[in-house]
């Protein structure tokens, strides 16, 4: 209760002491010993009282005289440290300027309690007093100090010692020599001085002694007087605390008596039954019953520090605490605060058992959110008024349809309010219901700005609101539309029939001439088809021949298999001519395929494939290339991703990818990601590359098609690449996507089935 601040309480005060039944009737059955002990009692207290005063008095004059030898140690320790300062040895000191100096260096309080300072010369004669005494000045310190004193001869080694003086009175003394023996300085103090205010606490505590006896011999009258009158209220009490424990113990109510000054806490045995513990007599602590609530609703201390902080006087808060089953209890406790500026505060109240009601206030939440999840999934605008035409909830298809704001639709906002928030409907008809009517329904329709339309059916409610649903049926206003467009289309076409019959016969003539000039037509086609097969086919053997001889040759010239060549520049030509070839012959392969795709002659030979294995066959292949220009390759592919697909097309689209990538890579980085859901595998390849212009990303994947910029003129390629790509990609009844930023780099993305279709779909042209 450190925050609070109150003093502390020995005893059980306010409330809490007339509540404290149990423990009140112990001190009854204990009041007969109590009366016979009590004189007893008085008598042994005032002994133990007085005894213990004298011994704080022979303390407190054992006190008074140290601190009296410690003030005139330190006197002498102080003056004579001045003297010895002020008129070093082996100078001339007067007397005046040593009484100068006792004057400026003893404070007033130095010669108090009728203490006395005499400081002599190097053969003791006094030559300064303080308080000046004229008569003393001149006479030998002996004198007044008396013969054969250690204190002369010893000084400080001496210490204060209690002497008696040459006139016969006690009294403490002191010396100290100072330096090169020039002379001392003595402290005397009479005894009859160092008591006086001792004597003046003794008489003052004899005087209070007496006091407080007389007065506990009154209070010993009063307490056998009031005994018999405390033993019939307690009659009345016992009676009225048994009537009010059943009926709080009826009412699952608990009282309770929180006492904030000494953070303890009464219960009544109706709380105890409330939480499940044996009621007992004893008071409660602060610290078990914070350890029964709920962590979640907050602690006593700051329900204590809240109350002073906002000054209220009140208090109405609902928690939880943990019966002694272990399951969880909920209480609603309403206390007040009592005695606020007293110094002993005490929150004193009730506490309410409420499980039950937070049970049904909790079972009808629930059911509440789940009618609003309920409206909120339905496919109609659905909205809720009440009586008064305030909003009362909607969903949020009702908001999006009416454009309304957030602010519009707040619980409470008027009808008018929230309907001049959304959009004006263009349209608004009442339809006429079938039959007769239900009492207060109605239904219209509504088109909105952007041209929907809504049908809106409204109920009234038992409370006296309405509530109203929303219905889109632009799919049937659409419908409808077509419905009377083609009922007068047909309309027009009998009559546009009646006008045509003539023309069908003149019009059957001119199909069977055109119908013969498509056989004709499609035969011409089928030959040219079959021209460029058998043109490409010829084409491709007759360059393949030459091409192989001029690769294989120029291999052996490169390897020097018969001899050096001679001059460098032949290595650098047989290294140009290799790689022609090979481009030569690469560009055939790829318009070969590209002809095979367009004619429909190109099959899948479909097996169970593991994608990461392909993935990895195709980096390898590529990796020189991208170590050649410093391309870093990372891999994003998960373990034993299984598809079916052709493995040859597979690698194909692969390969095709990734040297893209590397060849528009000057420096950077190649991710290739793989990802399966549960129908389709997604392979992707992103590169750092140069990018492709957004205006050219539409003609890529046509054959012969290139992005011309800076960078691609020093590039070789055909243009087929991709366009063969994406023909595979189709082939397996997948799809290829192309995102790219100029300058950034690029993605391309192969979306492929699991199960690629048993007859392959046709590339598109």
């Amino acid at each position: 209760m450190a925050g609070i601040r109150l003093p502390k309480r020995a005893a059980i005060s306010g409330h809490a002491r007339l509540l404290a039944h149990p423990a009140y009737e112990k001190l009854l059955s204990a009041e007969p010993l109590l009366r016979r002990l009590i004189p007893i009692l008085i008598v042994i207290f005032l002994m133990i009282v007085g005894a213990a005063r004298f011994v704080e008095l022979y303390q407190h004059k054992a006190q008074r005289e140290f601190d009296a030898r410690e003030t005139m140690g330190l006197i002498a320790s102080v003056l004579s440290s001045a003297l010895d300062k002020a008129h070093p040895a082996g100078e001339p000191v007067g007397t005046d300027a040593i009484r100068a100096t006792l004057s400026a260096t003893l404070p007033p309080s130095a010669t108090h309690s009728g203490r006395r300072i005499y400081v002599t010369d190097q053969d003791g004669m006094i030559v300064a007093t303080a308080p000046r005494d004229t008569e003393t000045e001149g006479m030998p310190l002996v004198r007044i100090l008396g013969e054969a004193q250690p204190l002369t001869i010893f000084g400080i080694r001496a210490g204060v010692l209690e002497i008696t003086l040459a006139d016969g009175t006690s009294a403490l003394a002191t010396v100290h020599h100072l330096e090169g023996g020039v002379g001392d300085v003595a402290v005397v103090a009479p005894l009859v001085s160092v008591y006086d205010s001792w004597r003046a606490d003794v008489s003052l505590n004899v005087a209070i002694f007496m006091g407080t006896s007389a007065i506990l011999l009154v209070i010993l009258y009063g307490y056998f007087a009031q005994a018999s009158r405390a033993a019939e209220a307690d009659q009345i009490y016992s009676e009225t605390q048994a009537r009010s424990e059943m009926a709080l113990a009826r009412g699952r109510c608990g009282l309770w008596d929180w006492d904030l000054a000494s953070g303890r806490m009464f219960w009544s045995r109706s709380m105890f039954e409330i939480i499940g513990l044996e009621p007992r007599d004893t008071l409660i602590g602060f610290g078990e019953v914070a350890s029964l609530i709920h962590p979640d609703d907050g602690d006593l201390m700051a329900l204590a520090e809240s109350l002073y902080e906002a000054g209220e006087a009140t208090v109405d808060q609902m928690f939880r605490m943990r019966h002694a089953e272990g399951r969880w209890i909920w209480l609603r406790a309403r206390a007040e605060l009592v005695d606020r500026d007293s110094g002993g505060p005490h929150l004193i109240g009730i506490a309410v058992d409420v499980t039950e009601q937070m049970r049904l206030v909790e079972r009808s939440k629930t059911a509440d959110i789940r009618l609003r999840d309920a409206i909120e999934t339905i496919s109609e605008a659905f909205v809720l008024w009440d009586a008064d035409n305030r909003l009362v909830m909607c969903n949020s298809k009702y908001q999006q349809l009416h454009g309304m704001p957030d602010s519009a639709l707040a619980p409470g906002t008027p009808y008018a309010d929230v309907i001049a928030a959304g959009r004006k409907p263009l349209v608004r008809a009442q339809v006429v219901a079938d039959g007769r009517p239900e009492e207060g329904a109605r239904s219209f329709e509504l088109q909105l700005e952007d041209g929907r339309w809504l049908q809106i059916n409204e109920r009234r409610t038992k409370d006296g609101g309405f509530v109203s649903v929303g219905t889109d049926i632009t799919q049937l206003k659409r419908h409808e539309a077509k419905l009377i467009d083609g009922e007068r289309r047909l309309m027009a076409t009998i009559a546009d029939l009646r006008q045509s019959r003539q023309k069908l016969e003149m019009q059957a003539q001119q199909m069977v001439e055109l119908a013969e000039k498509y056989a004709e037509e499609k035969n011409r086609a089928e030959d040219a088809n079959r021209a460029k097969s058998e043109f490409l086919a010829n084409i491709s053997h007759e360059l393949r021949t030459p091409l192989n001889a001029i690769i294989g040759f120029s291999e052996v010239m490169q390897s020097g298999m018969f001899g050096d060549l001679g001059s460098p520049k032949y290595g650098e030509y047989c290294r140009d001519i290799n790689q022609s070839g090979a481009y030569l012959l690469g560009v055939i392969d790829d318009i070969l395929d590209m002809s095979r795709i367009e004619a429909g002659r190109m099959t899948l030979s479909l097996e169970d494939l593991v994608l990461d294995d392909l993935v990895e066959e195709s980096i390898r292949i590529v990796q020189a290339q991208a170590d050649a220009r410093n391309i870093k390759v990372v891999t994003d592919v998960g373990e034993n991703l299984r598809m079916r697909g052709d493995r040859k097309a597979l690698k194909q689209i692969m390969l095709n990818l990734l040297s893209n990538a590397v060849k528009f890579t000057l420096e950077g980085e190649i991710a290739i990601r793989a990802r399966t859901t549960a129908t389709a595998v997604t392979f992707s390849v992103e590169d750092t590359g140069i990018g492709i212009p957004a205006d050219a990303l539409a003609k890529l994947g046509r054959p012969f098609e290139q992005v011309s910029n800076q960078f691609t003129k020093s590039h070789q390629g055909s243009g087929l690449g991709l366009a063969i790509t994406t023909s595979l990609a189709e082939l397996h009844g997948g799809a290829i996507r192309i995102r790219s930023r100029e300058g950034r780099g690029t993605i391309v993305s192969v979306r492929l089935p699991i199960n690629p279709p048993a007859e392959p779909r046709p590339a598109a042209a």
